[in-house]
């Protein structure tokens, strides 16, 4: 397998040979590593967009401004309603791929309007073994995967940002928070506020990654933390619970399988 060094002089070489470049940035180490190299070479011919909606953690669209205010990046925020689209708001299995349908016609009109002819991602090869519908709009709306392209996996995009001393390369990757929702169970604002809430109180107890799931319309929520750190949780459960409880969750459990990406999707 090729050194990260080769891939990254492969990915600085694919974005060199754009005039202009859009990038979908969500402010996490995918599209925030992108970003930044991006801005070395392309300086002000670079225009990053995030895509802001009740989707998004806050936490997310937060670290997105800070980096982009600290790296001097061109970013234009757009807000998107995800509920107008039926698609999306009745959660059914390739919600994702509505979603990102949209987020895609939004950001080639943004392009059009500024001559931009070239639109990319932060999708890196990793992402491809998951099941993940929105590839397949990118893919159907031309969208570029600039990490693909030069061969670089998560783990090379983490390398690479730790060997640039970028304090982002160890950020735990995130999700929109319509994921913590079971399938074809409707998506709405309470639901996505308590999720957010309930994932604001582990994160600030020390649980960087972590999930919090909603079953049986909201009443149910189900945990997920690495298995390391279950003794952790138990032992602050006094602390925690009270919180937990303001949220108006019928039930909170621990998933003892610990966390784990893409967890709904999981065919039994």
């Amino acid at each position: 397998m090729s050194l990260p060094e080769d891939k990254l002089n492969d990915l600085k070489a694919f974005i060199a040979a754009q005039d202009s470049m859009l990038i979908a940035y969500s402010g996490g180490t995918d599209s925030s590593l992108l970003s930044v190299i991006s801005k070395e070479i392309l300086g002000d011919k670079l225009l990053c967009v995030l895509i802001d909606s009740p989707l998004v953690p806050r936490r997310d669209v937060e670290r997105a401004h800070e980096l982009a205010n600290r790296f001097s990046i061109n970013l234009k925020v757009v807000n998107f309603d995800p509920f107008q689209i039926p698609e999306i708001g009745n959660n059914p299995e390739d919600r994702c791929y509505h979603c990102k349908k949209k987020i895609c016609h939004t950001l080639k009109q943004i392009a059009e309007s500024k001559g931009i002819k070239t639109i990319v991602d932060g999708t890196n090869l990793s992402d491809l073994g998951e099941y993940r519908p929105g590839n397949k709009a990118t893919e159907e709306e031309g969208i570029l995967h600039p990490f693909v392209e030069a061969g670089i996996n998560k783990e090379d995009v983490r390398r690479i940002a730790k060997e640039m001393d970028l304090e982002f390369w160890n950020v735990p990757s995130s999700a929109c928070l319509a994921s913590r929702i079971p399938y074809n169970e409707k998506l709405d604002l309470d639901k996505l506020s308590i999720i957010e809430a309930g994932e604001i109180i582990l994160y600030r107890e020390g649980f960087r990654q972590c999930r919090m799931r909603l079953h049986n319309e909201g009443k149910i929520a189900r945990i997920e933390i690495p298995k390391n750190d279950i003794p952790d949780l138990v032992s602050k459960m006094d602390r925690i619970m009270p919180e937990l409880r303001k949220l108006d969750v019928s039930y909170i459990t621990l998933d003892l399988e610990g966390y784990r990406t893409g967890s709904f999707d999981k065919k039994e």
